[in-house]
């Protein structure tokens, strides 16, 4: 029976289908994944370093150093060529990125006016780099991560010499960390272990605050070695320095199988193995492995994942500058778990409650929105100002969503979590959550807000309700945790 007034009555869902309603310029490919800010992120994918070379194809397609070339609306990871493919259309798909390629017989730069300049992009993506950076390439690509850049760097097992050169990727990219002209004392507390490990499903750590682990395209559990390596962590060097996943058996400074750390103003990530993000499709002749959608591991949310926070590591979006200001790690948003009641909070009446006809996360209290079974708009909200030096903000929430509606095609009843600016202008809609997303138990959603470092944004959740069959939208233990 649907509810009346304030007496509120869990019902008891026959859905068995679950979806994710987005906005149009969302993703969906394994992994549901909302609407990004209005900020374009820019990424440049390194294809001058023997990334093809032997049965490798770590390019996300052959149209270079513009893959809008060969599809400029890709719905498929087929519509590009390349290992990489699926990689590429996934950030594509989510309207907020723009991608390139550095094409063979190029050179790395910062500071110039080409268009494939370092200085015109957010992110540096070196998969497999198989013959060694000059001395003139490891200068730029330190001065970009120093001055607000985000690399990613992406190994394979020693002796992985796909050019018969005489140099893998274990070495060139150490090589890199140890003999530039910007910082060669160990700037970014890691190294690459020489090792070959044939096989292993590294494990995640426990941290459901990191944003790598816990972002916006998915959460990670494991990933994935078939023929890679690991490293060893050195936080006496750096202190930022993180391991994420661990080989079994490892934890502590080694066996790092997937690591994050930062410098100057900049931002690194770093694989140990390049069969994770290979899709298993290429160009004709390559052997390649399906690791990007191995259902043993959780590859793709992690190089989605970690290319979003590298992405964010410039707080203007300009690829070269740090957002200013400073910032110190918190939790921004007050009383997150309700437990206070309607304090801090802008709420519709009867929104935050204790009522025991949903139960609550943790503790007593959370935000129920809508369930009445009758044509309704619930709404909570509340204003927090990130500071302009944080080049990490993530928004977080628990959500249940419980129905009476039947059907596993329409949606009916829905939740909207939006970002407001002043006046109330709608700055971007995360995601729209349904009817269609009932389920037992409550589940964990995570949402990049680095590019409002500097203002002052409302967070608002809209359920709206039909006019028959109840849908509840509760909401507990919110964060927006900055860095």
């Amino acid at each position: 029976m649907p509810r009346s007034g304030r007496s509120r009555r869990r019902f008891t869902t026959a859905l068995t289908g679950l979806g994710l309603l987005v906005t149009a310029a969302a993703l969906q490919a394994g992994t549901g994944t909302p609407a990004h800010a209005a900020t374009t992120h820019r990424v440049l994918f390194d294809n001058a370093h023997a990334e093809t070379a032997g049965n490798a194809d770590w390019i996300i397609s052959t149209s270079q150093p513009d893959p809008l070339g060969q599809d400029s609306t890709p719905s498929a990871e087929t519509d590009w060529t390349g290992a990489l493919s699926s990689w590429g259309v996934a950030l594509q798909k989510t309207g907020g990125y723009s991608l390139k390629t550095l094409p063979s017989g190029s050179s790395l730069a910062y500071g110039g006016t080409s268009a494939t300049d370092l200085s015109k992009f957010d992110t540096l993506v070196l998969p497999e780099p198989n013959t060694p950076f000059t001395s003139a390439e490891k200068t730029a690509i330190m001065n970009f991560v120093k001055n607000g850049g985000g690399l990613f760097m992406i190994s394979d097992h020693t002796g992985a010499d796909r050019n018969n050169d005489g140099y893998d990727a274990v070495e060139i990219l150490n090589d890199l960390m140890t003999n530039n002209s910007v910082d060669s004392t160990d700037p970014f507390g890691f190294s690459v272990d020489s090792l070959s490990i044939g096989s292993d499903h590294p494990a995640a750590i426990s941290d459901s605050n990191d944003p790598v682990l816990h972002g916006s395209f998915g959460t990670v559990t494991k990933s994935l070695i078939a023929s890679g390596t690991t490293a060893t962590l050195k936080p006496a060097d750096n202190p930022a320095v993180k391991g994420l996943l661990y080989r079994t058996g490892y934890s502590g400074n080694t066996g790092v199988f997937f690591a994050t750390s930062t410098f100057g103003s900049g931002r690194v990530a770093f694989w140990g193995d390049s069969s994770p993000i290979d899709d298993g499709t290429g160009q004709s002749g390559n052997t390649l492995y399906d690791g990007w959608n191995d259902s043993t591991a959780t590859d793709a949310a992690l190089a989605l994942n970690a290319t979003e926070w590298l992405s964010g590591a410039s707080g203007t979006g300009s690829g070269g500058g740090g957002g200013g200001g400073t910032c110190t790690s918190a939790q921004l948003l007050a009383n997150p778990g309700f437990e206070s009641g309607a304090t801090s909070w802008t709420a519709s009446s009867g929104v935050i409650t204790n009522d025991t006809g949903e139960a609550a996360r943790t503790g007593s209290y959370k935000a129920w929105l809508d369930g009445y079974g009758s044509a309704r708009t619930d709404t909570l909200a509340q204003s927090v100002t990130i500071p302009a030096g944080c080049t990490s903000a993530t928004l977080s929430f628990y959500l249940h969503v419980d129905t009476a509606e039947t059907t596993t095609s329409t949606a009916y009843d829905t939740l909207k979590a939006q970002v407001l600016g002043s006046g109330g202008t709608v700055l971007s809609t995360l995601a729209t959550y349904s009817n269609l997303n009932a389920g037992s138990g409550y589940t964990q959603r995570s949402f990049n807000l680095a590019s409002y470092a500097g203002q002052t944004v409302t967070v608002k959740f809209t359920g709206t309700e039909g006019s028959t069959l109840q849908t509840s939208f509760v909401l507990d233990d919110t964060a927006l945790t900055v860095g």
